[in-house]
């Protein structure tokens, strides 16, 4: 039986940090020591794979895109909406000819920058998803500066255009903490994983050291993922906006989609993974 627990990351020579790099170690993991690492850590016995093809999952993927894939097109919108998956791997297993498919959402970092945006949406588009009510709504379009705080009679504010949610009233914070905690598990599961045929079930975490020209990967199922970046309380943030566990929620700012509100974590915190916490 493999030991799980013994493998999980590793330092490797070059970089592969994007998805075709990834896609083509797959494709080669007969010789690829890292994908072998990979499939072991997936469960498989590599003397009974038969065939494997790993394909990239574009951003906006396209009804052609899903039907190359192999997936059914009637819930294409629903698919593309909810997504989390960058490589979708095809194995095909000697024993009966077994099919499987393993999702990976690959999330990348150089050695002096750990931060990567896991979801993105207008706010309304959040309420329909988690359902929350429309005093919450009014303050995160506050708070991402989608309305405008002189509407609504606030003008003493640390940032033009938006309301942080420190500054928010105590009974509307209390109101927003209380509705992320209450729906935390849903919450850090639709951002991490995502919902549908291209939910993500495996996270790949990949550190790039320009310096010394090595890959650092670490590679956990996403419900271990899950747990690690969702542990934690809900509270404010220094910066007034929110943490939920190890994720922080703020607004886009930039361009494009300034107004949009967003979700980001440290991947690389991953390396540190304890499945105590």
């Amino acid at each position: 039986m493999i030991d799980k627990k013994a493998l999980g990351s590793r330092t490797a020579k070059g970089g592969f940090a994007n998805e075709k790099a990834i896609c083509d170690k797959f494709n080669n993991w007969k010789s690829d020591e890292d994908a072998q690492e990979w499939l072991k850590i997936m469960g498989y016995d590599l003397t009974k794979i038969k065939e494997l093809y790993a394909y990239q999952i574009p951003y906006r993927s396209k009804k052609k895109d899903l039907n190359a894939l192999k997936l059914s097109d009637d819930k294409l919108n629903e698919i593309s909406k909810y997504k989390k998956t960058d490589v979708r791997i095809r194995i095909i297993i000697c024993v009966e000819s077994l099919i499987k498919f393993e999702n990976l959402s690959l999330k990348k970092a150089n050695s002096d920058a750990n931060f990567n945006q896991v979801d993105k949406r207008k706010v309304d588009e959040y309420q329909k998803m988690w359902n929350f009510d429309d005093e919450i709504s009014k303050w995160l379009k506050l708070f991402t500066g989608e309305l405008n705080p002189k509407d609504c009679g606030m003008n003493k504010l640390k940032e033009r255009g938006r309301v942080l949610i420190s500054e928010m009233p105590d009974e509307v914070k209390r109101k927003i903490i209380n509705f992320f905690l209450t729906n935390k598990s849903k919450i850090v599961s639709d951002i991490l994983k995502g919902r549908g045929e291209l939910s993500a079930s495996w996270m790949l975490v990949t550190k790039y050291d320009k310096n010394e020209n090595t890959t650092t990967w670490t590679l956990k199922d996403i419900n271990s993922a899950i747990k690690f970046f969702g542990y934690g309380e809900v509270l404010v943030s220094p910066r007034g906006s929110l943490y939920i566990g190890r994720i922080t929620m703020q607004r886009k700012g930039g361009t494009p989609d300034p107004q949009k509100l967003q979700f980001k974590i440290k991947p690389c915190d991953l390396f540190n993974y304890d499945e105590g916490k």
